[in-house]
């Protein structure tokens, strides 16, 4: 009798559905593992510029960097302190250059001077001592023991001293700094804000992005670093008259209906 060596068509055919829907079984499983793991790797690497950040101001009497002198940025004010290690700038799943300045996305790094980078900081933090048009001098934090409020919408000092773990610093973003207000509104769709200097009002869509399903990774005032739902970033502390329970905050009274539907489902604080 002739022994078979092979696989006929059919059986091949069968093997090859079997595979393939194996791959579509695990392909989503091994999509969140690996997401999951990018969200660990950029904790990890905000934690890093946590320690940066506070050697930083270790060195200049606790104060942030002063923006309005020669290069301000915070990038080039922190560089002795990320030895040069260009990849500490980059958000594990935002890697990829954009090209051009409509060519951005979620997913996608900026570019500004020499630096590449997908990790933005809250400018609210800088040691200015002038007004910067509406952003006026006393609604800046500049030093990190100056952890007392300021009355909403005045300049007067309210002298309600809060936590230091509600305030942001740098974090996931589109751009390399942003001046978040309690009144800005969210994006209509996910990547309609867009990079770049935005004016005054919208900014903290710079920050509401969705690399991390749903969350951003913030390092705040106390160095610690960890993830932020989308929604709660309208709770936190940006700037010392920034209102924590206003308009888009469930205090506010916010609905989830009132949410573009890219974030709706996403959970309300």
């Amino acid at each position: 009798m002739h022994k078979r060596n092979g696989f006929t068509l059919i059986e091949l055919l069968v093997v090859i559905a079997i595979i393939a829907l194996l791959m579509a079984i695990l392909m989503p499983a091994l999509n969140r593992v690996r997401g999951q793991a990018q969200k660990v790797s950029c904790q990890a690497r905000l934690k890093q510029w946590g320690l940066a950040f506070k050697l930083y101001t270790d060195d200049y009497d606790g104060n942030f960097n002063n923006r309005d002198v020669a290069g301000g940025v915070w990038m080039t004010a922190l560089r002795p302190y990320y030895e040069s290690n260009d990849e500490m700038l980059l958000c594990p799943t935002a890697t990829r250059l954009m090209q051009n300045a409509s060519d951005w996305g979620t997913y996608k790094a900026a570019y500004l001077d020499d630096y590449v980078f997908s990790y933005g900081f809250n400018s609210w933090c800088n040691a200015v001592e002038v007004d910067r048009g509406a952003r006026w001098k006393e609604w800046f934090w500049r030093n990190v023991q100056n952890n007392t409020t300021v009355i909403p919408d005045t300049r007067q000092t309210e002298g309600k001293r809060i936590s230091t773990n509600t305030i942001p610093i740098l974090g996931d973003s589109t751009w390399y700094d942003a001046w978040p207000r309690h009144t800005d509104s969210p994006s209509l769709t996910r990547d309609a804000f867009g990079i770049m200097d935005q004016g005054t009002s919208g900014e903290i869509n710079h920050f509401c992005i969705d690399r991390h399903s749903g969350f951003a990774n913030l390092v705040f005032m106390d160095w610690s670093a960890r993830s932020v739902g989308l929604k709660e970033l309208w709770t936190l502390k940006w700037h010392r008259s920034f209102i924590t329970s206003g308009p888009w905050t469930k205090a506010g009274g916010v609905l989830q209906q009132d949410w573009p539907a890219w974030v709706r489902n996403y959970r309300d604080y």
